[in-house]
């Protein structure tokens, strides 16, 4: 799935990387504790979050996230929004919650990293 199909499956608005739009994106992740994004998600990864601030964008930086998607409404501040043009890192943002928005694109094959498959007990 390319990052324009999860913009209009999600009626993203984009905030940086209109020019990275045809990226591909296979594996995601959800989580506002950038902990547990870099301990779980995956290099290559979409990153759905709450967490709109730089610590955001520098830890998609490091752990390799392709495109972060703010869910809520939130919309990212202008400093963040350079850190991630600095970065080449896409920001979407889109209404759903977290919640919704993980459920949409599972339902259109985007298949969960490590860090968001439930325990099996």
């Amino acid at each position: 799935m390319t990052l324009s199909e999860i913009v209009k499956s999600l009626s993203c608005e984009v905030f940086t990387g209109n020019d990275q739009l045809h990226v591909k994106v296979e594996f995601g992740c959800a989580s506002d504790l950038m902990s547990d994004v870099l301990a779980f998600s995956q290099a290559g990864a979409l990153l759905l979050t709450g967490l709109v601030n730089n610590q955001t964008v520098q830890t998609a930086y490091i752990a390799e996230i392709k495109a972060v998607i703010f869910v809520r409404g939130k919309k990212p501040g202008r400093e963040v929004i350079s850190l991630a043009q600095e970065k080449k890192i896409p920001l979407l943002g889109t209404q759903y919650s977290m919640y919704e928005a993980c459920g949409l694109l599972y339902k259109k094959g985007l298949v969960p990293t490590m860090a968001c498959v439930p325990c099996k007990v």
